[in-house]
């Protein structure tokens, strides 16, 4: 079985910077996309926003807000996956979740994929930021 443990999170000051990491034990998630998702305050478990997403092929996708802030990337070796958050904004503050999506999927479909009603295959405990303006 496949678990997946968040690090990273922590309290901020707006424009300050944070870098989240995903361990993923047990199976490796090669060749399956996977993404960062976030859960605000006030917000239902349905309203999860996908945040940045890296593909099958290796493609990576964002959300509208927080391009050019953030960065998603996969250290294969270490079978981890990582969230670099840069010029962190009060809005950012969330419960970030580390997501296995699945096999054969794009970055743009894996960040959406709640939307698109994709079956996520794991789902991490999630890690709390908090961006103090």
């Amino acid at each position: 079985a496949q678990e997946l443990v968040e690090s990273g999170g922590g309290s901020v000051q707006a424009g300050g910077s944070l870098r989240l990491s995903c361990a993923a034990s047990g199976d490796t998630y090669s060749g399956q996309a996977m993404a960062w998702f976030r859960q605000a305050p006030g917000k239902k478990l349905e309203e999860r926003e996908g945040v940045a997403a890296i593909g099958s092929d290796g493609s990576t996708s964002y959300a509208d807000s927080v391009k050019g802030r953030f960065t998603v990337s996969r250290d294969s070796a270490e079978n981890t996956l990582n969230l670099q958050m840069d010029n962190l904004k009060s809005e950012d503050t969330a419960m970030y979740y580390c997501v296995v999506v699945g096999p054969r999927l794009s970055a743009i479909r894996a960040l959406h994929a709640l939307s698109l009603g994709i079956p996520f295959a794991h789902w991490g405990q999630g890690t709390q930021v908090f961006v103090a303006s």
